[in-house]
């Protein structure tokens, strides 16, 4: 039997299922497909793409490492699995399921149909704790913990060889640049992983929310997860391992820290479910009801000046413009970007959410989109968080470090004025010249924007509020952990900080 095995996001030999059930066939071909289409979307972006070439790279190195090698073709997936068949007939098509964006979800119905149509077998295996055709979610978290547990699939010793040619991968998007990116490939990977779990991770639990600290206190390793260089699996494994490691030491921060980071983990997955789930997320709001509350069509000069960090808020044009230049922000400041960009200046999300899509390096659909609603508060079921950009910069940027380092034009600013230049005596000197007044009145925005998603909450439909928290919402207990007894079908509300778990890990 010949077996295309199909990567996607899953750019790994080791802890790899697909991989594994496609290695026992007489004749298999490692595939990966680089689609244009894909790369000429709005929330993808150059980064991304770079990310993937360094990836593929070291697919390559180990794969050639078991005696195959693997084929890259670029492409319509449907034409390109037309054209290997007519070289190779192949029996069956192997790969993971993906929760990816509406556009992967279309193009993966599209080769399910041309499957079919050639009699050819498709097997679709999970990688991660969130399961298709889920109905609620009653007992997820038991399905969920039970995947993680199990013992990792080991690399096949060897593979057939595979000599089919590769096409070279084009220029797909536009030059960008972002000089603090990460590399790719699952070397930078496990690196990480080692130097998180025994040094960088001890001050997590209390760094992560620092735009100077958590660069380095969090783990870093969410675009190598959303890539697929790493499993979760093997991710919750190791720190499980460093946790009994930790145990009954001395208080230093680390059993905490690992505590938060395994809590992380397991809301990756929560997240991601949610887009499994209903897909439509991605272009519509989940609560219903919340259509229509925000303009579509946005204010564009607005949306321009948040986008390249010119809106006179400092922190927030900070966090703005190290996004731009290195495709990483810890999870607070991502949270505060969208609040600032749906409450502030009421643009709606999915006139943001591409940006920022774009701007991630690790942008993982299901999280993002999840996010992205959850922070502008058209879920209907979380509390709405209007983060204040001013307070953020004085409580994250004690010293104004960050913000002095992206925004050299308030340089002669005193520390005292620094998120608040206006209120500079000298302002006159800045603002309207080197950097922008604010565009917008940072207290009567807030104001505003609490009257108006406080009246729309009061009169949502509470059926449709029902139907997704049966749907969506996690089974906790009263201390935040997830449990699988349906009487616990309501869950408690959030506390503030479960909204912001961006896919920063």
């Amino acid at each position: 039997m010949t077996t295309i095995l199909w990567f996607k996001r899953d750019l790994r030999v080791h802890d790899h299922p697909a991989l594994e059930l496609a290695a026992r066939d007489e004749q298999v071909v490692p595939l990966y497909i680089v689609e244009p289409d894909y790369w000429a979307l709005p929330d993808t972006s150059d980064r991304q793409l770079a990310f993937l070439q360094e990836c593929l790279a070291d697919l390559q190195n180990a794969l050639r490492g078991l005696g195959s090698d693997l084929v890259i073709r670029v492409g319509d997936a449907v034409e390109v699995f037309w054209d290997l068949y007519q070289t190779v007939k192949f029996d069956r098509l192997v790969s993971h399921e993906e929760t990816g964006n509406a556009w992967t979800f279309d193009r993966d119905k599209r080769v399910a149909a041309w499957v079919r149509g050639q009699s050819i077998g498709w097997i679709e295996l999970p990688q991660s704790g969130v399961v298709r055709r889920l109905q609620d979610r009653d007992g997820w978290a038991r399905h969920r913990n039970a995947y993680t547990a199990r013992t990792p699939v080991q690399a096949p010793k060897a593979l057939p060889p595979c000599d089919l040619p590769s096409d070279p991968i084009p220029t797909l998007c536009t030059p960008e640049s972002c000089s603090g990116r990460q590399p790719g490939g699952r070397n930078h990977a496990l690196s990480l992983l080692g130097g998180f779990l025994n040094k960088r991770g001890q001050t997590y639990r209390r760094a992560m929310s620092s735009p100077f600290e958590g660069a380095t206190a969090c783990s870093r390793l969410s675009p190598h997860l959303a890539f697929g260089t790493l499993t979760i699996r093997e991710v919750v494994q190791t720190t499980a391992t460093r946790q009994r490691e930790v145990k009954g030491g001395p208080r230093d921060g680390w059993a905490g820290s690992l505590t938060s980071f395994q809590s992380r983990l397991a809301w990756r997955d929560h997240f991601m479910q949610k887009l499994e789930d209903e897909p439509e997320l991605e272009q519509r709001c989940l609560h219903r009801a919340y259509e229509g509350m925000r303009p579509l069509e946005p204010d564009h000069s607005r949306l321009s000046a948040w986008e390249n960090g010119e809106t006179g808020l400092p922190f927030l044009d900070a966090c703005l413009r190290s996004l731009r230049a290195t495709g990483w922000l810890n999870f607070r400041m991502r949270a505060m970007l969208v609040s600032v960009a749906s409450y502030h200046l009421w643009l709606d999300w999915r006139s943001t959410g591409p940006h920022l899509a774009r701007m991630f390096t690790d942008y993982e659909p299901g999280i993002h989109w999840s996010q992205m609603q959850m922070q502008s508060g058209t879920t209907g079921i979380n509390t709405p968080r209007i983060y204040n950009p001013i307070k953020q910069g004085t409580d994250q940027d004690p010293t104004g470090a960050f913000t002095r380092m992206w925004l050299p034009e308030l340089a002669e600013v005193p520390d005292a004025h620094l998120q608040t230049p206006w209120r500079w005596d000298r302002a006159g000197r800045v603002l309207g010249k080197t950097y922008p007044d604010p565009i917008v009145d940072v207290a009567e925005a807030a104001r505003s924007a609490r009257d108006r998603i406080f009246s729309m909450r009061r009169s949502v439909d509470h059926l449709e509020t029902q139907r997704v928290i049966h749907k969506h919402a996690s089974r906790k207990d009263s201390a935040g952990h997830f449990v699988n007894d349906r009487a616990a079908r309501k869950p408690r509300r959030a506390k503030p900080d479960d909204a912001q778990l961006k896919l920063d890990l």
